[in-house]
């Protein structure tokens, strides 16, 4: 894939660098950022800028989901005030991103090096794709960053349409990082090749899950998912969470699997209890014995000794998604047991992938986050690219 990174481009003295970055993190019901995590990450790349002596560094992003309208709960303000605190110095806030009075700031060489742009998706023309407003955003620089591989996969004016404008398009740390993992170790895996895929449902993860079955040797299937799979296959699995219009593909993803011969995991027992809220007596039954009033929260310590037997001496490790209601710590065993198996194999020289939300939660949880080589912030991005699907945020990075 020929894009240029940020590490190889070497003229940014005196110019503005416009970086999309994705800042869209968890926020307290007192506005409080809860999680920095996605802000802490693009510090290598704002730091690296300001070392090679760009004039401006001009910060954008969206937060939540304000429909195209100003919602003051989900101002960047909160981002702002974060930013000053890790890099130790003040950051121009642009309220108003329209507005050429805004623009001319970016210009104006006497103020703050760095700018941070109000909420992308206040306004309707972001999610739009509209060219009229990327092309306002094109003005704010002389080069292009992309540093938001999570939105990526998304027609967005920020990350699509301002391509058209700025000649000079490049891929941050964190993206050339993203695309590496992903391009390079789906597509030429070193071998054995394993994915864990874990989570609450198989709809979200049907595309990933087919593309994955033609590249990996072994899939292991988790969470509440993996009771849509084994009702598919005629077992009774309780009151436990599962997919109804999701059985036939659930067969046939296991058809798949043995004309591919790959190797696919379910569970062999799990443990049980009555509800999430109210678990009550807890028990580990095998899977053919999970009462009518029961429900499956975890998987079972014959699971965890199967699924660990199966990462030994694996290669290449992708895991995306839980194996049980890991956020209730009597059921985070499965979760926990499986992520230090993966970390055992990446010590050994294995290569790790982590991606998906509830998982990367999970790790931070555990406390594990140093224990893999790649946390993949990019959510939906990172399912997309495993489909294969079209990705045109780093497809105007593309040189031709």
């Amino acid at each position: 894939m020929n894009v240029l990174t940020i590490d190889k481009y070497k003229n940014y003295s005196n110019k503005r660098v416009l970086i999309r970055c994705d800042f869209n993190v968890p926020l307290k019901r007192s506005g409080e950022i809860e999680d920095s995590t996605r802000i802490t990450k693009t510090l290598e790349t704002i730091n690296y800028l300001l070392d090679m002596g760009a004039a401006k560094v001009i910060l954008m992003s969206h937060l939540g989901e304000p429909g195209g309208k100003r919602d003051e709960s989900l101002s960047l303000k909160p981002v702002k005030d974060k930013l000053e605190k890790l890099l130790k110095q003040e950051i121009t806030f642009i309220e108003d991103i329209t507005e050429e009075k805004s623009i001319n700031i970016s210009k104006d060489k006497t103020s703050n090096r760095i700018i941070l742009l109000e909420n992308l998706r206040f306004y309707p023309g972001e999610t739009k794709d509209n060219k009229k407003f990327a092309k306002i955003l094109s003005k704010y620089a002389d080069i292009y960053i992309n540093e938001a591989f999570s939105v990526s996969h998304r027609k967005h004016a920020s990350v699509h349409a301002i391509g058209e404008f700025i000649d000079l398009k490049i891929a941050g740390f964190q993206m050339e990082k993203e695309i590496t993992y992903f391009n390079k170790y789906i597509n030429d895996p070193k071998r054995p090749f394993v994915a864990i895929i874990g989570g609450a449902k198989i709809s979200s993860k049907i595309d990933v899950m087919i593309n994955l079955i033609n590249k990996v040797d072994q899939m292991i299937i988790g969470g509440a998912m993996a009771f849509t799979f084994l009702k598919s296959q005629g077992i009774d699995i309780g009151k436990s969470l599962f997919e109804k219009s999701k059985l036939d593909l659930a067969e046939k993803i296991i058809k798949k699997a043995g004309q591919s011969e790959v190797m696919l995991l379910l569970p062999e027992d799990v443990v049980i209890a009555n509800n999430i809220d109210k678990p009550g007596k807890m028990k580990t039954v095998e899977i053919h014995k999970i009462p009518d009033n029961k429900m499956g929260m975890d998987i079972g310590e014959a699971t965890i000794k199967k699924y660990k037997s199966a990462l030994i001496g694996a290669k290449t490790i992708i895991w995306n998604g839980p194996m049980g209601v890991f956020e209730n710590d009597e059921f985070k065993t499965g979760t926990y047991e499986i992520a230090k198996a993966i970390a055992k194999e990446s010590k050994k020289g294995a290569i790790s992938i982590v991606g998906g939300g509830d998982t990367i939660s999970a790790v931070n949880k555990f406390k594990m986050t140093k224990k893999f080589n790649h946390i993949s912030t990019g959510g939906g991005a990172s399912l997309d690219f495993m489909s294969g699907k079209s990705m045109p945020g780093i497809e105007i990075l593309i040189r031709k």
